[in-house]
C-alpha cells in the first residue's frame, strides 16, 4: 500500500500514516480495535518501525489511544463527543457553503454534482458512498476559498474516522443524503450564500440524528 502513488515520495513514516488513514477511512480497522504493529505491518505491508512511527502520530492527532497492559486502541467517541462534533461541523460546513457561494467556480459546481452521483450509484456498496461522501465535503471547503477554514476542517475530518460503521446501510438514508446535497448544490449555483449555509446546516443536523439513532439502537 504505501508503494502506490499516493504514497509516492513520502518517508517511511508519513507513507505508513497516510496508509492507516486510508485504512481507517475504508473501514479496514475499526473504534475500539486494538492496533498491534506487528498485525498492522502485515495487513498493510508495513515495518514495524513506520507503523510504530504513524501509531505514535495517530495517537497526537487523538485518533489512537495507548492504554496500559493492552497498547495503542483506535478511540471510541462516546454520545456528548459526537454532539459536539457535529455541532463544529455544523458551523464550519455553513460557513465553507457560503464562501462557495460567494467564491466557488461553476466547474466546483459541477464537480459536486458528480460526486453526489456517485455517492447515488454506489448504494449497494456503503462503504464506498460513504467514502466519495467524504469527497463531496472536502470539494464544499475547497469551494469555499479558505485555507485556515481547511485547516479547521482537516481536524474535524480525522474525528470522523471514529464515529463507526457507516449509516449509509439504509438505503432511505442515501435518498435523503443525494436530495439534500441537491438542495446545497442549487443554492451555490444561484450564487445565495444564506440559502447554501443554511442546506448545509440542515444536512448535518440530519446526519446528526442518523448517527444519534444508530448508536442508540
Amino acid at each position: 500500500m504505501p508503494d502506490s502513488p499516493k504514497h509516492s515520495g513520502l518517508s517511511s513514516g508519513e507513507a505508513a500514516y497516510s496508509a492507516l488513514l486510508d485504512a481507517l477511512r475504508a473501514g479496514t480497522f475499526s473504534p475500539g480495535e486494538r492496533l498491534r504493529e506487528e498485525e498492522v505491518g502485515e495487513r498493510l505491508g508495513l515495518s514495524r518501525t513506520p507503523v510504530r512511527e504513524a501509531l505514535r502520530r495517530l495517537e497526537s492527532d487523538g485518533i489512537v489511544e495507548h492504554r496500559p497492559r493492552i497498547g495503542a486502541v483506535i478511540r471510541s467517541l462516546g454520545h456528548t463527543e459526537i454532539v459536539e462534533l457535529y455541532e463544529m461541523r455544523m458551523v464550519l460546513e455553513r460557513t465553507a457553503a457560503e464562501m462557495a457561494a460567494r467564491h466557488g467556480a461553476e466547474a466546483e459546481f459541477n464537480a459536486l454534482d458528480a460526486i453526489n452521483d456517485r455517492i447515488e450509484a454506489a448504494r449497494d456498496t456503503p462503504a464506498r458512498g460513504a467514502a466519495i461522501n467524504q469527497d463531496f465535503h472536502r470539494g464544499l471547503y475547497l469551494a469555499g476559498r479558505n485555507r485556515f477554514l481547511l485547516e479547521a476542517a482537516r481536524a474535524l475530518n480525522n474525528a470522523l474516522l471514529l464515529l463507526g460503521p457507516t449509516t449509509y446501510t439504509d438505503p432511505e438514508r442515501i435518498d435523503v443524503v443525494v436530495r439534500q446535497h441537491r438542495d446545497i448544490i442549487t443554492a451555490l449555483r444561484e450564487g445565495d450564500a444564506a440559502a447554501a449555509g443554511a442546506a448545509a446546516e440542515a444536512h448535518l443536523k440530519t446526519s446528526l440524528e442518523h448517527r444519534l439513532t444508530g448508536a442508540l439502537a
